[in-house]
């Protein structure tokens, strides 16, 4: 691995930014948007320009009640935009929960396998144990078409964290090494929006379990209902990067490893604020701690 990428994945740093290229027809924000490789490509690229750190190619819409696509389907959409990518020294993730994709996409140059199954596929796992690159280990429950009758929980953060906990030790047991692992809560994924708000708020039982985070909230509709006003339409995934963008300042702060967002130029300047901010707040109390108290009198 090179330097670049080592510290692309180091812990410590400043929080990272994963641009989202979806090379689907029925994603929900950004489906069809890319309907050549070579659309996909350069959207990739300008998101790089814009200051992504990576990003994430999917072949596979994943929105509650998305149906499946054929292997050989999701090969064809996310093959040619990932070679070429990772050719141009793009670091990059594919976004796929079938082994055979996950193979032909690290062949092909891909440096992180998104899982948004939980590490349901054994086939999978040995993949990426054996091509030595990243994993997200992704919370969900059940297929696409499932998800929804299955967000129930009696404490989401503890139940959460239980069964990420869970699949991180088959994970482990796969093959994987520990310092290749990422967790991500699955916002969106068999929860219903109290559910993400409550992981939101309570990240550290997440972090707890010792992996860096990766969190995506954008433009999921947990956000539209919040933005929502009575008596008017609801706010389409496009009109939800502001709010995106206000998550992504507050992950920042909660010190996650990485943001997964469409509108990668407005995430990375938060960001940018938001480290700013910090600093600038770290420099004034250890102003206070030395600067003289004033006399009494």
């Amino acid at each position: 691995m090179s330097e670049s990428l080592t510290d692309l994945f180091a812990a410590g740093g400043p929080t990272r930014v994963m641009g989202i290229v979806n090379v689907t027809p029925d994603s929900f924000s950004d489906g069809g948007a890319y309907p050549d490789p070579i659309d996909a490509v350069r959207a990739g690229q300008l998101m790089v320009e814009q200051g992504a750190d990576l990003v994430d190619v999917g072949g596979e819409s994943t929105r509650p009640g998305a149906p499946r696509v054929v292997a050989s389907e999701e090969l064809r959409r996310v093959l040619p935009v990932v070679a070429t990518l990772a050719a141009a020294g793009v670091p990059v993730s594919i976004d796929t929960s079938r082994a055979s994709v996950a193979a032909a996409a690290v062949d092909s140059g891909a440096v992180l396998v998104n899982d948004v199954s939980c590490g349901m596929n054994a086939e999978l796992l040995s993949i990426v144990a054996d091509r030595g690159v990243h994993y997200v280990l992704m919370h969900s429950r059940g297929s696409s078409a499932q998800m929804g009758e299955l967000a129930v929980y009696d404490d989401v953060v503890t139940d959460v964290v239980s069964e990420l906990a869970a699949r991180l030790e088959v994970v482990l047991a796969a093959g994987i090494a520990e310092d290749k692992v990422i967790i991500d809560p699955g916002i969106g994924f068999a929860k219903t929006a109290a559910h993400n708000w409550a992981l939101l708020a309570d990240l550290g039982p997440l972090a707890a379990l010792g992996r860096p985070l990766l969190v995506g909230t954008s433009r999921k509709t947990f956000l539209g209902a919040v933005l929502h006003e009575p008596g008017k339409p609801v706010r389409p995934p496009v009109e939800r990067d502001d709010a995106t963008q206000a998550t992504t300042v507050l992950l920042a702060a909660a010190g996650v490893w990485a943001v997964r967002v469409h509108a990668v130029r407005p995430a990375v300047d938060g960001i940018r604020v938001e480290r700013a901010w910090r600093g600038a707040a770290a420099a004034a109390a250890a102003a206070s701690v030395s600067r003289p108290a004033a006399p009494f009198h």
